[in-house]
This record gives structure tokens, sequence and C-alpha cells, in this order.
């Protein structure tokens, strides 16, 4: 994950020696800064976007201001991939951006992280089957080494269940989560939300988060059912797969969001002279 940000960045660098009035996004920082440098330090506003020397709002007109420059060359790489139509659907970071920045729900820290732990008592991996057996075999296998690793990562009790009330919860296991998540910032509690409303599993969003499982695991897991189901089946290829490469740029997405949205570390630049 932490190479494609790089990828980004080195792309970022290239888009800075592109001639002015194409479609490449400038990131800025509010100062005057001359055209032909690039120097500065992040204000205390985040980092804005501006494209063709206009800055990005909100949906709701608010200045689109982001808290890290790894962020911001993010969005700006995003804004640039689109062509002749701008497709709206396909922006992920920009649109959890706006979400952060609007909150159009009007919900705080409290109730974004009461909203992501409450995903437990639905959690795709903690509902098991009964049959066919090698279902049973398949969830077991593939599910339990997760939900085991959870269990020991944050000294908490999870489980699974055969029964459509599905597993037990301790309240130990949500206040022990509660106050995991509530070391994160706002901003990536939007991008943990999402991506656990993606994957219907907060299990598999903290193995994703905390970089024990890749994002094609962590949806394939997800998956694990329909994937068994078109097996046994066969796939509507048009159908299938297009939902598969969605799931997984939406997850994508959310994941880099969250680490983007941590991202402590100015990105330095050296003087760009003509």
């Amino acid at each position: 994950m932490w190479r494609r940000c790089l990828c980004l960045r080195d792309r970022w660098r290239r888009l800075l020696n592109q001639p002015s009035g194409g479609p490449t996004a400038i990131v800025r920082t509010g100062a005057n800064i001359p055209s032909l440098s690039r120097a500065y330090a992040p204000p205390a506003g985040g980092f804005e976007i501006n494209l063709d020397h206009r800055k990005l709002k909100t949906p709701q007109a608010k200045l689109f201001t982001v808290p890290s420059e790894a962020l911001a060359i993010a969005v700006a790489t995003e804004w640039d991939c689109q062509q002749d139509t701008i497709k709206f659907y396909t922006m992920h970071l920009t649109t959890l951006c706006n979400t952060s920045l609007d909150n159009p729900t009007q919900r705080n820290k409290d109730q974004l992280i009461r909203a992501a732990v409450k995903f437990l008592d639905t959690d795709t991996i903690c509902y098991r089957v009964e049959e066919p057996e090698t279902l049973v075999e398949l969830q077991k296998n593939e599910w339990d080494p997760i939900i085991t690793w959870a269990e020991k990562r944050y000294g908490v009790e999870i489980g699974s269940s055969t029964s459509i009330m599905g597993p037990n919860i301790p309240d130990r296991t949500r206040e022990v989560l509660v106050s995991h998540l509530a070391s994160y910032s706002m901003w990536a509690l939007q991008g943990i939300e999402f991506v656990v409303s993606q994957l219907k599993s907060m299990v598999l969003t903290l193995g994703l988060i905390d970089l024990r499982l890749t994002v094609e695991q962590a949806v394939l897991l997800s998956r694990l059912e329909e994937e068994y189901q078109i097996q046994k089946w066969g796939n509507v290829e048009w159908a299938h797969d297009y939902e598969l490469q969605e799931l997984r740029a939406r997850t994508a997405a959310g994941a880099l969001f969250v680490h983007l949205c941590s991202e402590s570390t100015t990105i330095r630049h050296k003087l760009l002279q003509d």
C-alpha cells in the first residue's frame, strides 16, 4: 500500500513539469507561491486542491482542504485521471474527502465509532453455515485464522456462530474496539466505516487497516460464499467481474484514505525551477 503511495508521489512530481492549462490538479497551501517554484510547509487549515487555478469546493460549497499532503496528491491524481467526462462514481477518495468536510449526516466521532463497531453484530466472517460440508470447511479454514488473529491482536473474544442471531459478542470486546478506534481522527474514521460497509465485516477491516490482509485477500474473504457458489455453478462474467473490481476499488480507496489521513510526515520537495 505504501509503495502505491510512493508511486503517486513520483507521478505528482512528473505532473508538476507539465504545461499549465491541462487537466492537471495542483496542490497548494494557500500561500502566494510563484508558478515556477514550489516550497512550503503545511498550513493550519490543511492542503487545498486547485484545478486549473480554481479552488476545488465540496458539494456544500466548502473549501476543499485535506489534512495531509499525501492525501492531497492522491486526490489530485484522481482528478488528473479523469478524461473528457468527469466520472464522480470512480473518485472514491474525493467522495470520502467531501463526506469528511461536509459531514452530511452530522455525526460526531463517538457516533462514527459506534456505527463501525455495530457491524460486529452482523459480521460476515462470524456467521457460519451448517451445510454443505465443503463450504463449512472452507469457512473454517479461511475465516478462523483471521478471527484468531484479531482476538490475539486486541486481546478480545469474538468467536463465530451458525445461529441466525449471530455470535454473542462480549461487552468487553466492544469496549476494547471502541477504545482502539478512538485513537483515529474523524477523517480516518470516515474511511474505516466506509471500508466496514464495503466488506460487511469489522474484523476484516481491522485486518486490512493493520496490514494483516491485502485488499485482494480482504475482498475475497468477504465474498467467500459467493465465490464458492461461482466455482460450483459458474460465473456471469460481465456481472460478477464488474462487482468484484468495483468492490476492490472501493475497499482499496477506503484503506488508502485511512492511512493517508494518518500521515503525519510532510513530503519535502526541492525547489522546482524553470
